[in-house]
């Protein structure tokens, strides 16, 4: 099964966890070979995820956003063999109601045109940032 997007379910339980503090989005993305406008315009799955990264950057800034972590998969070590993420980041918001407000900015929605077309595949995984301990139990 394929996840491009959430839905109303999604949407309002995020809502409804408004704990006070910072969160962080690990986001995997599966990008199309070639990305899939309404119009057909054909345009590589990756330039049009770049698109989507230059056009949704203000907004991301403006509310608070940063990108902690950045990585390029290598190896599935655990997990499906087939399944390969074109791209591995998580980004951090300076609390829930920050990520909210970009989702409502309509350059932002005009920006998701762009990712929509780009992805085939991902997953995004709203987390609660802890300190780092000395071992893999820690926390």
């Amino acid at each position: 099964m394929e996840h491009v997007g959430f839905g109303k379910e999604e949407y309002e339980a995020f809502k409804a966890n408004d704990r006070p503090g910072p969160i962080h989005m690990l986001n995997l993305v599966l990008l199309r070979d070639w990305a899939d406008y309404p119009d057909g315009s054909r345009v590589s799955g990756r330039d049009a995820y770049a698109a989507y990264g230059r056009l949704s950057a203000p907004i991301f800034a403006r509310v608070g956003g940063r990108i902690v972590w950045r990585g390029r998969m290598e190896q599935m070590v655990i997990g499906p063999r087939d399944r390969v993420w074109d791209l591995c980041f998580i980004a951090e918001y300076p609390q829930p109601s920050a990520f909210l407000e970009m989702l409502k900015d309509s350059a932002y929605r005009e920006a998701m045109l762009h990712r929509q077309a780009a992805v085939r595949d991902s997953r995004l995984i709203r987390m609660a940032p802890q300190e780092t301990g000395e071992n893999f139990g820690n926390g």
